[in-house]
């Protein structure tokens, strides 16, 4: 079984940072992992776009399950969910699940909303 285009192009990306002029950088970390009930695709990735003072405000990975919440505005946590992939879309998002498709699906996503956040 072979591996798609889109997968080997992100993990040549391992490791990657990139600064843009304004200040803003982002970087990708990934790598292939044995699948998991947690990562059932087999693929651990963390990629991040920071603001100009370092702050991370934006982030795609599955290096924890995220909390799913009781209710809006409840601000309470009712538990977690089994598969850890998910988002951060700002600095204080704890975590919105994400729906894991693909690679190329991934890199797209974080590229667009890299592309949201930046002025």
């Amino acid at each position: 079984m072979s591996r798609d285009a889109a997968l080997d192009f992100l993990l040549e990306l391992d490791g990657t940072e990139y600064h843009e002029e304004s200040g803003y950088w982002y970087k990708i970390e990934i790598s292939l992992v044995d699948p998991s009930p947690a990562i059932p695709h087999g693929i651990r990735y963390n990629l991040t776009l920071h603001d100009p003072n370092n702050q991370r405000i934006l982030g795609f990975d599955n290096a924890h399950a995220p909390k799913v919440k009781k209710g809006k505005g409840s601000g309470k946590y009712k538990g977690r969910i089994v598969e850890y992939d998910h988002a951060h879309y700002s600095e204080k998002d704890r975590g919105t699940p994400y729906m894991f498709k693909d690679a190329e699906t991934l890199i797209t996503d974080f590229y667009a909303a890299v592309d949201k956040r930046i002025p």
